[in-house]
């Protein structure tokens, strides 16, 4: 059975995004996959591009055949390079900055302003005017 690992589309009409996959290369785009392992979302900046590398590696190791679109993330990733016996090989994926928590000036006037508590309602005289009536029978 040939191998290989590529891309399976997801997504809506022009908002594509894909998970690498392991799939036999007689089986459709979207069709029955051996394993998922990873994902690539090319619309966001920068693109997000997640791949197990163990099991990348082995499953290069054992002869799945990567597509043009699957290697050049794989070179991305370092995999490609790990696989082919590079020690240097390291990701050069970027990353997407994380956003500074948002902190409100403690200085400045709320524009809400809190709510007061409601007072608790007394369902206690009810219960006391049945207890005398139990009392007298």
């Amino acid at each position: 059975m040939a191998v290989k690992i590529r891309l399976k589309r997801m997504g809506k009409i022009r908002a594509p995004f894909y998970r690498v996959v392991v799939a036999d290369s007689r089986t459709k785009r979207d069709g029955r996959v051996i394993e998922e392992i990873g994902l690539y979302h090319p619309t966001e900046e920068p693109s997000v591009i997640k791949i197990d590398s163990e099991r990348a590696q082995y499953w290069l190791s054992v002869g799945a055949q990567p597509t043009e679109q699957v290697a050049a993330l794989l070179k991305l990733t370092g995999d490609w390079g790990i696989f082919k016996g590079d020690k240097n090989a390291k990701s050069t994926v970027k990353v997407k900055e994380e956003k500074a928590a948002f902190v409100a000036d403690e200085k400045k006037k709320p524009v809400l302003k809190p709510k007061a508590e409601k007072p608790a309602e007394k369902p206690a005289p009810a219960e006391d005017a049945a207890a005398p009536a139990e009392d007298q029978a």
